[in-house]
């Protein structure tokens, strides 16, 4: 576990940082789906700085990366090697380089890494290792209100006309004491292990979106969820508390 931390944590600062310079030096910029959809050759060479270490660190491990990287294995690492792209790519600093590993047999993290250029932070955490910011031990993270949280999310124009996502999710922030969207799940969710904010709730998040700070809310004594709700997976985490608080409020 020490040694997969360890190298979680080198390869996330590394991508993060090879991305941070290859942006200083120019980038071309290609739409996946919309305009806010973005990558660059960052992106790419990033994700494939990890993939090629893992490889051959870990020969026996399996890979998804959000740009293609694929290997199957015993266990499996998720890359999100620029998670935040629009961010990066127009000069705001909310963005990242994050990592997950997870078990074979239950797919939960066994691992989460999550390096932020713009504040030269490193957020790592996992089972049996309690959440740390540059090696310096989050608080536990206990029982709160939502009505005092502030909570983080994310809701996409083009999905505002899905009452699917729109109701539910506009009556989960409506019990927060405020909302704030970052634009880079990884950040808000290592923000919320780190108590900076409150909870984060979103609909059909990705893995590489979603695991890397799982493992960081749980190992700072947090809770996650996952659920099914009209038509749509909805993602939680938080203190037990706001968690509880937020179901209630998505399923009402």
């Amino acid at each position: 576990m020490t040694d997969d931390l360890s190298l979680a944590a080198e390869l996330v600062r590394e991508a993060g940082l090879l991305a941070a310079r290859m942006l200083r030096e120019g980038l071309e910029i290609q739409h996946k789906t919309s305009v806010s959809d973005v990558v660059s050759a960052a992106d790419h060479v990033a994700e494939e700085l990890i993939a090629a270490r893992l490889r051959a660190d870990r020969p026996d491990d399996g890979i998804i990366g959000e740009e293609g990287a694929s290997q199957p294995g015993r266990r499996t690492w998720f890359i999100d090697p620029v998670d935040g792209t629009y961010n990066f790519l127009q000069g705001l600093p909310y963005w990242c380089a994050a990592l997950a590993l997870t078990d074979v047999s239950s797919c939960a993290p066994v691992l989460g890494a999550v390096y932020h250029p713009s504040s030269d932070e490193l957020w790592l955490g996992g089972l049996d290792q309690p959440t740390t910011c540059n090696g310096v031990e989050v608080a536990r993270l206990v029982d709160t209100p939502l009505s005092q949280l502030c909570v983080a999310s994310y809701l996409h124009p083009a999905t505002l006309p899905d009452a699917g996502s729109r109701e539910p999710l506009l009556s989960a922030l409506s019990g927060a004491a405020t909302v704030r969207m970052l634009g880079s799940g990884s950040i808000e969710l290592a923000s919320v292990a780190g108590g900076r904010l409150g909870a984060w709730v979103q609909h059909d998040s990705l893995d590489w979106d979603w695991l890397p700070g799982v493992a960081l809310v749980t190992a700072a004594g947090g809770v996650t969820e996952v659920l099914e709700h009209r038509g749509h997976r909805w993602h939680i985490a938080g203190n037990r508390q706001a968690v509880v608080e937020i179901r209630e409020l998505l399923l009402a």
